[in-house]
Order: structure tokens, then sequence, then C-alpha cells
């Protein structure tokens, strides 16, 4: 039925509010194939995927607790047990101090080399992001002594001399399993490092230098727990 002459167009459906508007502009997104969030689906990737490592990590941080404090043997004392001694001097913990400052100071150079790739800044963000790198393989090199001196003391998954069995599980598997995920980081800052010196993003630009940065960061924050726990408890 026409409209009569002379009568005012009716005006259009107003936007839904609320939660129900919200929820038919998600659902048209979904069906036009459209990014719902202002997200990179890179670094939403990324955050998925540290959420799932937080469970993993946190469910072995929690078997440790757990089987430090229900076991009846003596726990051995880990000022004694990662104590060096240099120069005919004892100190405690000294390697394990040195390695978290090496790993900590690691994510203030991640940190500066994002803040050059959002500039473009590509030959100073390279020299960051190898200078991280240089400083996971530090980390890791010293966790290797750190290991080699253990088990050449005879601490073992099955076994320990110096006390309960379970502790050499428990370190074996904790700094074993972080220290995989720094070995990884290490070749992926290279291999983004290497990429950013030679120009690869200079057109899509470099999110991949802070998809980058939040792994590192997670693998840093992970130790500050596992010194916490591990080390210092």
């Amino acid at each position: 039925m026409s409209a009569q002459p002379g009568a005012a167009p009716s005006d259009p459906e107003p936007p839904r509010a609320g939660w129900p508007g919200r929820a038919a502009e998600l659902a048209s997104d979904l069906s036009g194939d459209r990014q719902m969030f202002h997200v990179p689906w890179g670094k939403a990737m990324m955050w998925i995927f540290l959420l799932s490592d937080t469970f993993i990590f946190g469910t072995f941080l929690t078997g440790y607790m757990s089987v430090r404090m229900a076991t009846t043997t003596g726990w051995p004392n880990p000022s004694e047990v990662f104590a060096l001694t240099i120069g005919g001097v004892h100190l405690p913990l000294i390697l394990i101090a040195i390695m978290t400052f090496v790993l900590i100071s690691s994510s203030g150079t991640m940190a500066m080399a994002v803040n050059y790739a959002y500039r473009r800044d590509r030959r100073r963000c390279a020299a960051l992001m190898a200078g991280t790198a240089v400083c996971g393989a530090l980390f890791v090199g010293m966790q290797a002594f750190e290991w080699s001196k253990l088990i050449a003391e005879g601490v073992r998954p099955w076994g320990n001399p110096m006390g309960s069995a379970q502790f050499g599980a428990s370190f074996f598997m904790i700094t074993g399993f972080h220290g995989m995920h720094v070995t990884a980081g290490v070749i992926y800052l290279a291999i983004v490092a290497w990429r950013v010196a030679h120009g690869a993003y200079e057109r899509k630009g470099y999110e991949i230098v802070e998809i980058a940065g939040l792994y590192w960061h997670f693998v840093d924050l992970v130790w500050v727990f596992i010194f916490a726990l591990f080390y210092l408890w």
C-alpha cells in the first residue's frame, strides 16, 4: 500500500541497545567472516597458548608444593645445594642470583626492542632482540652448568643423596620444562631479529616483535615463581 502524499517517511529501525544488540553485531560479524575484536589473530593465538602454558606450569608448581609439604624425609636446603665456592668463599645461591638477574634484565631489552619496532627503527630493534637472545642463551648455559653439578653430586630424578628423593624429580622436571621454553624462545628471537634486520616486516608491520615479546615476558614471569618457590622456600 503506497504512502499518502505529504506523509512523513518512516524512520529506520534504531539499533538495539544492550547485550541483545551486541550479540546481534557479533553474529553479523561471524556470518560475514569479519574480525569481531580488534586484536590481531597472531597476538590472540599467542595469548591462548600462554594461557594453556600457565595451567601446565601452575600444575607443576602446585604438585611441587604438595610433595614438599607431604614428604616425611628431610628436604635439602637450597642455600647449601645450590651454593658455589669461589676463591675459598662459600656463596649460597650465587649462580641462581646471576641467572635471575640475566633473565629479568632481558625483559628490559625485549621491551625496548618492541618500542623501537613500532618506531620502525629496525636496526636498534634487531640489535636489542639479539641481545635478549644472548641473555637467554647465557641463562640456559648457566642452567646446564647447574644440572651437571647436581648430577655429578649424585642427584637423579629417582634419588637424591642429600635427602628426599622427590627433590631430584621436582628439580629436573620444573627447571627442565622451563629451560626448554627459554631455549625455544632464544631460537624464536634469533630468527625474528634476523628477519627484522633484513627488512622482512617493513610492509606488513612489526606486530611479530610484540608477539615474541609476550612469549619472552611470560617465560621471565614463570621464572620468578620458580625462583621464589623452589630456591627461596
